[in-house]
């Protein structure tokens, strides 16, 4: 018998129904069990998500079951929930975007696993405010990806940018880097591309920028395709459709040696003290421009 909860999320109640559907039938967690993790989280998730388009990963008969990626929002989603309209090649996109707890708890409703978001804010979509690269592990093996990490540190360090950590919730990395939005999205692609470049012919035994699988030859892959515009990222505190429910979540650079860390080493059942501390704290308060970085990246290439 299918059955409904309704959740008080400040001035809104949130009807969630089917929420005993068990979204992660091996872990017994439901529905209503994703909803209560997403007004969990939200005081830490939303600054991140605030503003930005969304791209929504639905599975409504769970992860063993089929997904969309959904990015035009539905028509029969409530008024409330904000939207913004972007232009992409051939025509527009109206975007959900997720500026509060009830927006959360209502896409959770709808069996959206996991919301990704854009690397920029829908007021200046082509300047954005981030910027990502994803480590990629040729296999579950966590090692090379530590490496990579203080590899990629140690470059971004030389070229005056700030970062920081979080896990996937999937098998790698992410390192990301808070940016000024006074650059346009091909020109930080562009410099993410160099710097991956520079950074796999430093490391090209352990290293690639191979896009194609056959040719990495066991090497980590350093993706920095998100970086394009109207490209998404998974969003910090999100949860990845695997068995075990893990989430994406921020670290402290002084975190990546511990001995357990791994991709998915936080969970819906388990943050630990994930919401107790916030290794991004300050983070944006130090955001940069790539040109000069780009100069920099420049001058140590033909050096």
């Amino acid at each position: 018998m299918s059955s409904s909860v309704e959740l008080r999320v400040g001035r809104r109640r949130i009807e969630v129904k089917r929420a005993e559907k068990e979204l992660f039938p091996e872990d017994g967690i439901t529905k209503a069990d994703l909803a209560e993790h997403y007004r969990r989280v939200a005081p830490r998730m939303l600054p991140e998500l605030r503003g930005r388009p969304l791209m929504l990963e639905r599975m409504p008969d769970g992860i063993d079951g089929d997904r969309f990626y959904q990015k035009e929002v539905s028509d029969y989603f409530p008024d409330w929930i904000h939207r913004t309209t972007v232009s992409k090649e051939g025509g527009e996109v109206t975007h959900v975007v997720c500026d509060d707890t009830a927006t959360l708890v209502y896409l959770a409703g709808q069996a959206c696993i996991t919301p990704h978001r854009w690397l920029s804010r829908a007021d200046r979509p082509r300047r954005p405010d981030r910027l990502v690269f994803d480590l990629d592990p040729p296999g579950d093996d966590f090692e090379p990806v530590r490496r990579a990490a203080h590899h990629l540190r140690e470059l971004l360090d030389e070229l005056d940018l700030p970062s920081g950590l979080m896990t996937t919730g999937s098998r790698g990395l992410h390192v990301v880097v808070p940016l000024n939005r006074r650059d346009d999205a091909d020109d930080v692609l562009a410099f993410a591309r160099a710097a991956a470049d520079e950074l796999a012919a430093r490391h090209e035994r352990e290293l690639t920028t191979e896009p194609r699988k056959d040719a990495r030859k066991g090497r980590l892959y350093l993706d920095v395709a998100r970086n394009g515009y109207a490209q998404t990222v998974v969003a910090p505190f999100a949860v990845r459709s695997r068995p075990g429910a893990p989430v994406a979540a921020p670290l402290g650079w002084d975190e990546l040696d511990a001995p357990d860390l791994t991709a998915r080493r936080w969970t819906v059942s388990d943050l630990g003290d994930r919401l107790d501390k916030d290794p991004w704290a300050g983070l944006t308060r130090h955001a940069r421009g790539v040109t000069a970085a780009a100069r920099r990246l420049r001058e140590r290439t033909h050096a």
